[in-house]
């Protein structure tokens, strides 16, 4: 309800309605030029009315951070979890396309943001360094990490690619998303 206000409020500011404008017309001035009077078009008028009939949500889009949390804390389901080698040991991991839509889902007014990105002396890694940030109802949250991947190594993609795409995982993980893979051993 109070974004309808919202939207009446600032429409009224935008094209006064009918009998307010020749009532008190708004004047304009041009450089050197005599002031004239502005009346809204038959649109704008009509525009006005019916956006005075529509309710705007404002509630529903977010929740609090509490209950944002706590869905990211659930385990994810098995089926969207991968694995692959590197360097003889198997690495467990979800796709950051599916971290992205559970984010959609649970958070949808998330933001992300690489913040950082540095190339190592000798020049054969680079870091990229991620932000996550949940918007909830209540209050804001965000969490950063880092990935690293070797220049060398283009398995799996472009190497500063892939380590955005693991410092995204890393910075999720951080709010509790996918946190269960990296402690399924204990």
């Amino acid at each position: 309800m109070a974004g309808a206000t919202g939207v009446r409020v600032l429409v009224n500011l935008l094209c006064r309605s009918t009998s307010e404008a020749s009532s008190k017309p708004l004047q304009f001035r041009c450089f050197g030029g005599k002031p004239s009077p502005m009346r809204p078009s038959a649109a704008a008028t009509a525009v006005a009315n019916a956006l005075e009939d529509v309710e705007v949500p404002t509630e529903g889009i977010s929740r609090p951070l509490s209950e944002i949390l706590r869905e990211l804390g659930k385990k994810v389901p098995d089926s969207f979890v991968k694995a692959r080698v590197e360097d003889g040991q198997t690495i467990k991991y979800v796709p950051w396309h599916i971290i992205n839509r559970i984010l959609n889902l649970h958070a949808p007014e998330w933001s992300g943001e690489i913040r950082n990105i540095v190339y190592s002396a000798d020049g054969k890694a680079v870091t990229v360094i991620y932000r996550v940030t949940l918007h909830g109802t209540d209050a804001e949250i965000y969490r950063e990490s880092s990935g690293t991947a070797s220049l060398d190594d283009t398995n799996y993609g472009d190497p500063v690619q892939k380590a955005e795409s693991m410092a995204f995982r890393r910075a999720c993980a951080r709010l509790g998303l996918g946190l269960h893979l990296y402690h399924e051993d204990l």
